[in-house]
């Protein structure tokens, strides 16, 4: 049932790691199941993007699927696109409206992405495209390829890009049962996934209202200013530094790990990804942050922020600003002022570059901080952490429940596809 041209079909093999292989598999199938050329079951269609350089093959009514689209609907059934083309594109081109319900698998840039047509559509080149027969369920093939996920990698190659080319596609070998078989197990994926999706909105819903009483709280205490409040200039009520990028050529000594901007999060370091630098005697100060230090991403993520709360110290590099406050009490308050500045937007307007933010020195030296009487500031950072601990742990649970239904969304497809379903 192929349609599209171009070179044959490999003759090498690439054995599956679930249901889908290059070339006829010599294991056996499952009871009841059975390997078949997936040509043999679908028509096989490419796509093509009429040219840029004619502006009237563009905005008209054909949807017209392109990465992005598959991006944003992966795993579901898209019935818009981005961009569209029109008649004149698809006469003065190679791409074709395909029919409802074509299963559609991107193949290169971001291979493994898959959408299925809501309605008749065109795609780019990006992608492979199966039209089924009657003997071939399209949302047993979506659910297939959304099993096989990474390991569709297997079948790609290149250098630069990864791409899946039309002979390892023209050999594609799926193992399926029969059709009333591929429309129970559909059945049974549909209803898991919807509850699944439901479970995962319930949990993001949750974590979005406790970050939003959070974000509430530091709003309304920051902007109401009683009597005895004071805003001073960051130069004013603490020392400042920014790290350098050193070179590692001139500089000799033990490597030492250091921080970059990549690793400052919100309240918090990732410590997984440090690079080592040696750093001289005369620097260490310079360059090093000590118990209740706040580092500040000068470029990257600008105004990100945490406190460094360990016994040791760490070394730290460009990119990131050092502020250490004359009285240490005002170290948490001035991280909670720069996430609520930062979540309003407000933060943003001290930024400065046309292209790649900077939240540079001088900026951040005349920085003004609000300040309150030392008991009611303590007062305030005692139910700013109550209530962030409160957050973080519904985001930790959060992240635990997302991972425990991805395991049972792969639990599922792998049963599914080894007929234990």
């Amino acid at each position: 049932m192929t349609e599209t041209g171009g070179r044959n079909a490999t003759t090498r093999h690439i054995p599956p790691k679930l249901a889908l292989a290059v070339g006829m598999p010599s294991m056996s199938a499952p009871e009841g199941w059975r390997w078949s050329p997936l040509t043999d079951l679908a028509r096989l269609e490419s796509g093509h993007t009429p040219s840029r350089r004619h502006p009237e093959y563009w905005g008209g009514i054909i949807p017209w699927i392109g990465i992005q689209d598959a991006r944003a609907n992966d795993g579901r059934r898209i019935e818009d696109t981005e961009e569209k083309t029109n008649p004149l594109g698809i006469e003065n081109s190679s791409a074709r409206v395909l029919p409802e319900n074509t299963v559609c698998l991107s193949r290169t840039a971001s291979v493994g992405y898959v959408v299925v047509m809501g309605r008749p559509m065109a795609t780019s080149q990006d992608f492979v495209n199966w039209v089924c027969s009657k003997n071939l369920d399209h949302n047993f093939l979506k659910y297939l390829f959304i099993a096989e996920d990474e390991d569709l990698l297997r079948f790609a190659s290149g250098s630069v890009h990864q791409t899946i080319y039309f002979p390892e596609v023209k050999a594609f070998h799926i193992c399926h049962p029969s059709l009333p078989e591929q429309q129970r197990i559909v059945g049974i994926l549909d209803e898991a996934f919807d509850g699944i999706a439901t479970a995962k909105a319930n949990a993001e819903k949750n974590l979005q209202n406790a970050r939003a009483i959070f974000e509430s709280h530091l709003q309304s205490v920051f902007s109401h200013r009683g009597p005895g409040w004071v805003v001073r200039a960051v130069s004013d009520v603490a020392k400042h530094s920014l790290g350098k990028m050193l070179d590692k050529a001139k500089n000799k000594g033990e490597p030492k790990p250091y921080l970059r901007n990549l690793n400052v999060r919100w309240f918090t370091f990732d410590m997984t990804d440090l690079l080592k630098m040696p750093f001289l005697s005369e620097e260490s100060a310079k360059y090093t942050a000590v118990k209740g230090d706040v580092l500040i991403c000068e470029g990257g993520y600008p105004g990100r922020a945490a406190i460094w709360n360990e016994d040791y110290p760490v070394h730290f590099q460009k990119a990131l600003h050092r502020v250490r406050f004359h009285e240490p009490e005002h170290s948490k308050w001035f991280l909670y002022y720069l996430y609520v500045q930062d979540m309003s937007g407000e933060l943003k307007q001290h930024f400065s570059g046309t292209g790649i933010q900077h939240f540079t020195g001088e900026t951040l030296a005349r920085f003004e901080l609000p300040l309150p009487p030392l008991l009611e500031l303590r007062h305030a950072v005692v139910k700013f952490d109550e209530l962030s601990v409160e957050t973080q742990r519904l985001a930790s649970l959060y992240e635990r429940k997302l991972a425990a239904l991805e395991a049972l969304k792969k639990s599922l497809l792998h049963r599914a596809f080894t007929g234990q379903l």
